[in-house]
This record gives structure tokens, C-alpha cells and sequence, in this order.
């Protein structure tokens, strides 16, 4: 009986909030029969819930971040992973003041800080290579700035940190204007060779599905309805997608565009970024915002295309890592899903294509990205973890839902409408708890 009821609510519900239709390049949800196994059950269950706070503007939101930052230099190696730290903001703010002021000191006064031979990158002593100290000063500023960037960064150094984070802005300050110079006109490069392609037959399903997806792109927001920002999107994706044969366009990848856009732009706006009208900025700012959102939306999706290429092979791993993952952390959030045949994947197939997005406020997002950008494979390894932490921060009401309809409507409508700072931040606690929980066990997804 449970089976005919699910399969007419289907029938009745086609276009579920939230679900995902097929479009070019992409499976929704593409079927593996692995993801349908039956899971062993054992675990246990823990999560610290929050209160919900008054819906803020994002504006309001992004002027109240004050957590520990550092603007020093960052460079684009390897960085040191966040360690577990005490969120005391007076500490915090002191630490990194001190770091601002020592990064001040060595721009002004190089010479007070390094001998001539310092200048060169490396050097060679007794037979080995070792660093400069120009170069320890860079490694150590790019560790604080993850750091404190774990915490959130704030709105008025947002821009620069993301543009860091990404490794799309160098560390030598020297090098960075004329490196943005370049590949500002790279991108326009790509303009001006393959806009026009988006009329020819093997690109016109492309160019058509971001056409049609373009305006569903945060519809609630003025910002994204503006003629001029929906052309800067489209040229954003359609020049990605033609770039990237092996995926090529797939819907979701849209959304993965907005965060950065807002941060970009909001380095140009004082006010409330949801109302701004673009127009009113210079055509060379416009062009600044749309290169920088291109490049930083690229970097992104190099270390998750999987998730986009055919079949959507990286997405059904992350879902089937997370159903095992809380069939081990809550077993009773887990047997209530199969008690009533609900599936992983018709509901964090979402989460997954579109990190969390269609699930939490623009500007919580933004805030989340802070932390995905500031830990090692943040977007990919530790977003597995969030949605984890995610899932089970709604298991009092999920295992109050007792039919297939009320959880699947539950799952794809949560109500995070007034999450905040606050909220995100206790998400993010969680997530990392789990993850260090099973840092050092490398099956700890199988029993």
C-alpha cells in the first residue's frame, strides 16, 4: 500500500519544490542500483539544535560579520588545514590585527625585515634549498588568512579573500594588478571567439537551457532579474559550458555563479547589493565583476566537475556516502527513511548538484562559502560532512513526519528562512566535529 501511495504521489507531483528537471548534460537523478541497497544499521545520533533568528537583509547580515580575518598576502600553494580553535572575537580580532600590522611593516620597511639575499625566492644553503624569509612570511600570512577565514570574513574584505581563497589572485602583491589585467582580458578573449558560436546548431540546446534557467536564478531577488545581470550570466555559462565538453551545461551550475557575482559587486555598492541597479556602475567595473566571477566559478568547479560530467558520477558517491554516513551517526533517522521508502537521493541530489543553495539564504551561503573556501576540498570532501550535520539538525521533525509524502515535502522545503550567522555557525561546528570524528578511519563510511 506504502508503494502505490508513493508511486501517485509522483504522479501527482511531477515538479516537486526543488526537484531537478533532465536537462542538457545531466541524469535527474540518474538511476545506479548500488544506491538502492539495504544498509546495515548502527550508530549513534547527536547534534546541537539552534533557535531561528528574525529574517535581516543581506546587507544587515553581511555588516554584522566581525569574525577574526587577515588581509595580509596570501599566495596560491598548498595551505594548512583549520585547526579546532576558541571563537573568543576579542582574541581574534586582536590576533589578526597584529598579523595586518606585521604584513604593514614588512610592505614599508623591507629592509628592516630581510637581508638582499631574502629577495630571491629560494637560495641554497649547504647543499640544500631552504625558503627566504619573504617567502616563510607569505606561507605564514597564507595560513592565517584560511584560518580566520574559517570564522567568516567580513563584507569589506570579502572580495579580496575570495579572490585569494580561490588561488585566482596571486600572493606577490606585485604581480596581482597586472595578473588581473590579464585574465580579465582573457575572458573577453573567449567573448569575442565564441559568443556568436551560441546561434550554431551544436551549441543552440546549450545556449537555450541557460536561457530558460538564467531567470530562475534566485527569482526572488531584484538583483538577478535585471536584463543586464541575467546577459552577464548567460555569457558567464554558456562561455564555461563550451570550455568544459565533458559536462557541458548542466541546471544547477547557475547557481553556483550568484555567490561570487554578489561578492564582487559588493565591493563597488555600499548599500543593500538584492536592490542595486547594475547600470549605474561603469561599463569597466561591470566587465571587472563578470572576469572575476568567471575565473572564481572555474576554480570552483575544477575540483567538483565530476558532479556535472555524464551520469553525474560524483554526485551518486557523495549521496551514497551520505546515507551511510548517518545510517552510522543517527541509525533512527536512518530505519524512519526506510520505514517509509524514502531515498537518499530524491532528496539530497539537491544538495548536492547545488551545494546546499536551493536549501539556505543567499546571504548564509556566502557565509558558508567563507568556510568551503577556507578548508582543503571544502566544496567536495568537507560539504559531505554539512549536509550530514544538515540532515540531522532536522531529525526531531523528520521523525515526526509518518508518510513518504509529508518527508519528501519536509526534505525539499526546509525552513532555514531565517537563518543567520548564528545558525550557520553551529552547522559548520557540527560538520567539523563529524569530520574529525572520523578523520583517521579510512572506512568510516562502511562498517
Amino acid at each position: 500500500m506504502a508503494s502505490d501511495n508513493r508511486r501517485q504521489f509522483w504522479k501527482r507531483n511531477t515538479k516537486v519544490p526543488g526537484s531537478i528537471q533532465q536537462v542538457y548534460g545531466a541524469q535527474h537523478p540518474p538511476f545506479d542500483p548500488r544506491l538502492h541497497k539495504n544498509l546495515l544499521k548502527e550508530g549513534s545520533k547527536m547534534y546541537a539544535q539552534s533557535k531561528s533568528k528574525r529574517a535581516s537583509s543581506f546587507h544587515e547580515f553581511a555588516k554584522s560579520t566581525s569574525d577574526a580575518w587577515d588581509i595580509g598576502d596570501d599566495e596560491e600553494e598548498e595551505f594548512m588545514s583549520f585547526a579546532s580553535q576558541s571563537l573568543n572575537s576579542k582574541v581574534a580580532m586582536a590576533t589578526a590585527a597584529q598579523v595586518i600590522q606585521n604584513h604593514n611593516k614588512l610592505k614599508e620597511y623591507p629592509g628592516e625585515k630581510m637581508q638582499q639575499s631574502d629577495s630571491i625566492d629560494e637560495a641554497k644553503t649547504n647543499g640544500k634549498m631552504v625558503k627566504s624569509n619573504s617567502e616563510v612570511q607569505l606561507s605564514k600570512s597564507s595560513e592565517e588568512l584560511r584560518k580566520y577565514s574559517w570564522s567568516g570574513v567580513p563584507r569589506e574584505v570579502r572580495s579580496v579573500t575570495w579572490r585569494l581563497l580561490s588561488g585566482y589572485l596571486p600572493a606577490n602583491m606585485e604581480r596581482r594588478e597586472i595578473t588581473l589585467q590579464r585574465k580579465r582580458e582573457e575572458y573577453f578573449g573567449f567573448i569575442e571567439q565564441y559568443y556568436d558560436s551560441r546561434n550554431e546548431e551544436h551549441h543552440q540546446d546549450t545556449y537555450r537551457q541557460i536561457h530558460i534557467d538564467i531567470p530562475r536564478t534566485n527569482p526572488l531577488i531584484p538583483l538577478f532579474q535585471q536584463p543586464s545581470v541575467q546577459e552577464i550570466f548567460e555569457r558567464i555559462l554558456f562561455i564555461w559550458a563550451i570550455r568544459h565538453p565533458a559536462s557541458g551545461y548542466v541546471q544547477g551550475i547557475n547557481d553556483l555563479v550568484t555567490p561570487f557575482f554578489v561578492v564582487f559587486l559588493s565591493e563597488h555598492v555600499e548599500q543593500d547589493v538584492e536592490n542595486f541597479d547594475v547600470t549605474n556602475l561603469s561599463e569597466a567595473v561591470q566587465q571587472s565583476i563578470e572576469a572575476d566571477s568567471f575565473w572564481c566559478m572555474s576554480k570552483l568547479l575544477d575540483g567538483i566537475q565530476d558532479n556535472y560530467t555524464f551520469a553525474q558520477p560524483g554526485i551518486q558517491k557523495k549521496v551514497k556516502a551520505l546515507e551511510e554516513l548517518i545510517s552510522r551517526i543517527d541509525e533512527q533517522v536512518h530505519v524512519h527513511f526506510r520505514k517509509y521508502e524514502v531515498e537518499y537521493l530524491q532528496f539530497a541530489f539537491r544538495w548536492m548538484n547545488n551545494l546546499l543553495m536551493r536549501e539556505l539564504p543567499l546571504r548564509c551561503t556566502i557565509r558558508l562559502w567563507d568556510t568551503y573556501q577556507s578548508e582543503p576540498e571544502g566544496f567536495s570532501h568537507f560539504h559531505l560532512y554539512v549536509c550530514a550535520a544538515f540532515l540531522i539538525k532536522w531529525r526531531k521533525e523528520i521523525l515526526e513526519e509518518d508518510d513518504f509524502q509529508g518527508l519528501l515535502m519536509l526534505l525539499q522545503n526546509l525552513p532555514t528562512i531565517h537563518w543567520g550567522n548564528e545558525e550557520i555557525g553551529l552547522l559548520l561546528a557540527e560538520a567539523y566535529r563529524l569530520k574529525y570524528t572520523f578523520a583517521d578511519a579510512p572506512n568510516h563510511y562502511r562498517r
